[in-house]
């Protein structure tokens, strides 16, 4: 029983063979590593000793465009789809057709008039230059429209085509009624009129056919815009509410600057010859405006209260200016020096106060929406590459929340 109950404990040694290594062996290529010569890869090949990795890498190798990713990126714009490539040329051709054909009629009518100081021989121009500048300011809006993808831009500048055609339809009847009157008293000849008449029935037919072409590419542009921001933009609706109501208020400052200087310019050619206190208050007012404009979109984008607040204070004064110059157009005893551009200003005057209202509307949903994160979105700068998307949407790429908001 002792013997069974004494276990026998054996002791094994193993040893291992000991390599020796050096450090200039640790960085020395595989290659000279005798048993990877021998040994057959996965693909039935044997390794190479003398292989050696290009500078280019697999592409260059297998005969592929070698892929430079710091290549500089064009800083200029490009339509890059078949819709914007469609609105942006509709916008182009109408341009330049309808530029042709007020230059045809101005320089018409500068050749064939007699030399004189009257109203109507200096409202006749400005209607065809307001006219031209009004299509070569549409086509500055459709590119940055395009290029921030700005869908609201793009349904104004539809607007505003129609409110081109609109004017003119208007415009033919002040210059017939222009060229009349300085035919009765011996300045030009109604032959101008015979001539310039068909073009001017042409241009509201060119611009009627580019609205109807507009108005349907924007449909299209709505759908792919629509689709980049649901592809990008963060799935917050109050933040998009927010940034289209930022968007709305950016582009009516647009269009009222081009408005109430239309209204201006015209307000100064038919005064040009009374040099009042009005007449000095007016041209001071267009650099103010421009300033006041400008403001306006940095205060809503710097969210400061006290600005917007002053900026609201300024839109009612400028309502109240345009009342009263309404009032000034139809008063008996100022109507006949407001006669020659009468329906022009009028037309330019409503408009601006439509778009007036609507703004100061919105610039209160805007002040609504101060402190409520959209600041850092609408102020963070962009690369090249990002221009390629939405304004919000590379601001917020980066952004998107862990859990859908519930509106």
């Amino acid at each position: 029983m002792g013997e069974r109950g004494l276990e026998k404990v054996v002791t094994v040694t193993v040893s291992y063979p000991t390599h020796s290594a050096t450090p200039s062996s640790a960085t020395e290529h595989f290659g000279k590593i005798p048993s990877h010569g021998s040994r057959a890869s996965l693909l039935g090949a044997s390794f190479d000793p003398s292989f050696r990795r290009g500078p280019e890498g697999f592409r260059a190798r297998e005969g592929y465009p070698i892929a430079t990713p710091n290549q500089p990126k064009r800083k200029i714009y490009i339509p890059n789809t078949q819709w914007t490539w469609a609105f942006a040329i509709i916008t182009l051709v109408q341009t330049v057709i309808t530029l042709g054909l007020e230059c045809y009629i101005f320089v018409n009518f500068q050749v064939q008039e007699i030399s004189n100081t009257s109203p109507s021989s200096k409202i006749i121009p400005t209607f065809l230059a307001l006219y031209s500048f009004g299509f070569l300011y549409e086509l500055v809006l459709v590119y940055d429209a395009l290029r921030m993808k700005n869908t609201i831009q793009i349904i104004g500048l539809c607007m505003c085509n129609i409110g081109l055609l609109i004017y003119g339809a208007v415009q033919v009847n002040q210059i017939h009624a222009g060229v009349k009157n300085l035919n009765d008293n011996g300045k030009i000849s109604l032959v101008v009129w015979a001539e310039s008449q068909p073009f001017l029935i042409i241009i509201p037919c060119i611009v009627a056919l580019g609205s109807v072409l507009m108005v349907f590419v924007a449909w299209k542009l709505y759908d792919e815009f629509a689709w980049t921001i649901y592809k990008h933009i963060s799935a917050d609706l109050r933040m998009k509410r927010r940034y289209l109501t930022y968007q709305i208020y950016i582009a009516l400052l647009k269009f009222d600057f081009f408005f109430f200087l239309g209204f201006t310019v015209q307000f100064l050619v038919v005064f040009s010859t009374k040099l009042d206190a009005e007449f000095a208050l007016t041209v001071a007012a267009v650099p103010v405006t421009i300033l006041i404009l400008a403001c306006a979109a940095l205060f809503v984008r710097r969210e400061f209260l006290l600005g917007m607040i002053a900026i609201i204070l300024l839109f009612f004064a400028a309502m109240a200016y345009f009342c009263f110059k309404l009032f000034r157009i139809y008063a008996p005893a100022t109507r006949p020096d407001y006669l020659p551009a009468q329906t022009s200003m009028t037309f330019f005057a409503i408009i601006t106060l439509i778009l007036i209202v609507i703004t100061i509307i919105n610039a209160c949903m805007c002040m609504h929406n101060f402190n409520r994160g959209l600041k850092p979105h609408i102020n963070k700068k962009k690369t090249p590459e990002e221009e390629k998307t939405t304004e919000l949407s590379s601001n917020i790429g980066s952004q998107v929340p862990s859990r859908m908001m519930i509106d």
